[in-house]
């Protein structure tokens, strides 16, 4: 990992907005966020000598340390540094390159909060830029700025999966000849996108392109350059072995989709990349039987800021240590303690006004307990189907599909 000194600031410094940022994935995210405030800083200054790509350079590094650590702060920077770039732009494609930069901001925020509304916020501002813009790089990049957008409206209700494909597939071609981390964040929606379709039609062709996509990925982002994006194509590799295992019952699959997700954690530590290590961690949980406590042996100090920070991840952690203090109690027979933990979510629905996904969260977390006490007191555990069935629809309308898979999971578990 680099450290904080001469050759960093070198790497920071210059013309980097106008370049590959893949490099990044090699910065530690502590020293990420000191680069970013630096450059904010350098950003403002009056002797600036390209304001523009400095105030898009800082909203980039915001946006990566957002990624990377799910710090709400992080995001409201990317958007001020964007909104920075487009006041102080002069052409049309300085304006342009600003407004893609505030919703790639809208973009991001979907990823980690939900909320369809993002997306649509994200759409309009690109809407018509590309008759604007002039260089032929920056049309590419909104080309897959649209695409990634399509991508993810797949999970809302009216999505047009078919429509998404062919918008990452324009992406990707118009992308071929600029190797990047751009054009391998394409590649792993496209690979995501493919991997889902092949599983829910069982369609060997598309499990096969998905894969080839994905080895690929892994072959051409070394770990000592990439260590992100290749844990990142590895988990979705593990993701896809298990759930064939599953449909199949092919235990020597299991094995290697937990291989898999093995070599994915190995490639970076969990204080480098907070996120990746809760996503990582939660699909293998999903994926292999038995997996369910993993978050158990996580850092605590990490585990602890994840799941404050009430992310879609977040949550889902928060969900996962739910579900590990439920299954402790119920060993134990311990009541009073499944007590306590109803008593603290219905406190926390009764005082926060939570966000749908987190309301979703604590149903989801209450529907544990009662299933549990349910059990231990040999009695009905009420009308959970029906709140299961609620929270995974109010999951789903926000777009977030981890916490509506958590619902499901367990209404599968639910006697009729």
């Amino acid at each position: 990992m680099f450290e904080f000194g001469r050759d960093l600031r070198r790497l920071f410094d210059g013309h980097q907005a106008d370049q590959d940022l893949g490099w990044l994935e090699v910065v530690d995210v502590d020293v990420l966020r000191g680069e970013a405030r630096r450059q904010t800083i350098d950003a403002g200054r009056a002797t600036c000598a390209r304001p523009v790509q400095a105030w898009l350079l800082a909203s980039a590094l915001w946006r990566e340390h957002t990624r990377r650590s799910g710090a709400a702060d992080s995001l409201q920077h990317a958007r001020l540094t964007a909104l920075d770039g487009r006041k102080a732009a002069r052409s049309n494609d300085e304006r342009a390159e600003a407004v893609m930069a505030l919703a790639e901001t809208m973009v991001l925020s979907f990823d980690l909060y939900g909320g369809p509304d993002s997306l649509n916020r994200a759409l309009s501002l690109i809407d018509g830029l590309k008759d604007h813009a002039t260089r032929p790089g920056l049309k590419s990049r909104l080309t897959a700025l649209h695409a990634r957008i399509r991508a993810r409206q797949v999970r809302s209700p009216a999505g047009d999966s078919l429509q998404a494909m062919a918008f990452l597939d324009q992406a990707v071609h118009e992308l071929s000849r600029r190797p990047g981390l751009l054009l391998d964040t394409l590649k792993l929606d496209r690979a995501a996108l493919t991997l889902t379709f092949g599983i829910e039609r069982r369609d060997a062709r598309l499990l096969d392109q998905a894969g080839r996509e994905l080895r690929d990925l892994v072959d051409t982002c070394p770990a000592e350059r990439r260590p992100l994006t290749r844990a990142r194509a590895l988990a979705l590799c593990g993701a896809g072995l298990a759930a064939l295992a599953g449909l199949a019952d092919n235990a020597e699959a299991l094995e290697q989709g937990r291989a898999l997700f093995d070599a994915a954690a190995d490639q970076f530590t969990a204080d480098h990349s907070p996120m990746d290590w809760a996503a990582v961690t939660l699909a293998r949980a999903a994926a292999l039987p038995g997996a369910a406590c993993l978050v158990e042996g996580g850092p605590s100090e990490i585990l602890g800021g994840l799941t404050r920070s009430r992310t879609v991840l977040g949550l889902a952690l928060a969900d996962a240590v739910v579900e590990g203090g439920v299954m402790k109690a119920e060993t134990q027979g311990d009541i009073l303690a499944l007590d306590r933990l109803a008593a603290r979510l219905r406190s926390r629905l009764a005082m926060d006004r939570p966000r749908p996904v987190a309301w979703a969260v604590d149903q989801i977390g209450l529907a544990r307990i009662a299933l549990a006490k349910a059990r231990l007191l040999d009695k009905s555990a009420g009308p959970v189907r029906l709140v299961l069935v609620e929270a995974a629809a109010a999951a789903r309308d926000e777009g977030a599909d981890l916490i509506a898979d958590r619902a499901d999971h367990l209404l599968r578990q639910v006697a009729d």
